[in-house]
């Protein structure tokens, strides 16, 4: 594995009922009325609707580069089919597709342009978009030799 992110993170899942949690101790702790049940209910809600967003966030916001391949979310490129990473000013790659099902860059992320064995241009993306550029530079050049 030459670079890797993936895309959501579960501990992700533990912010909401941590933060119910420590508003039922503080209610606890000040006398007030604790309102358990509803904050549990929430607790166990949040919960639950994050560990969906983690469920989409690593499946479609994953990046995985190996020797031989590029994961971007669902789809898999041959680093075979790479050409040549383009510098981060480069033009034609501001306006290509980004790779992944998703219909643009994900949130957060900053695109990589790669121009393709057959010309074609795309955009490759990460959070930690240099080290993902420096990754495919030496994927690119150990592809060649």
């Amino acid at each position: 594995m030459l670079f890797s992110e993936p895309g959501a993170h579960w501990r992700a899942v533990a912010y909401g009922p941590a933060l119910c949690a420590a508003i039922v101790l503080i209610e606890w702790l000040t006398g007030s009325i604790v309102h358990g049940f509803a904050l549990g209910f929430c607790a166990v809600a949040i919960g639950g609707f994050t560990v969906l967003q983690v469920i989409a966030g690593r499946a479609h916001a994953k990046v995985e580069l190996t020797a031989d391949t590029l994961v971007q979310g669902t789809q898999t490129l041959p680093v075979a089919d790479i050409a040549e990473v383009l510098p981060a000013d480069d033009d034609d790659a501001a306006d290509a597709r980004a790779l992944g099902e998703l219909s643009g860059v994900p949130r957060r992320r900053r695109g990589v342009g790669l121009r393709l064995a057959d010309g074609g241009y795309v955009q490759a993306w990460a959070i930690d978009h240099a080290g993902l550029r420096a990754a495919l530079a030496l994927a690119l050049a150990g592809s060649r030799e």
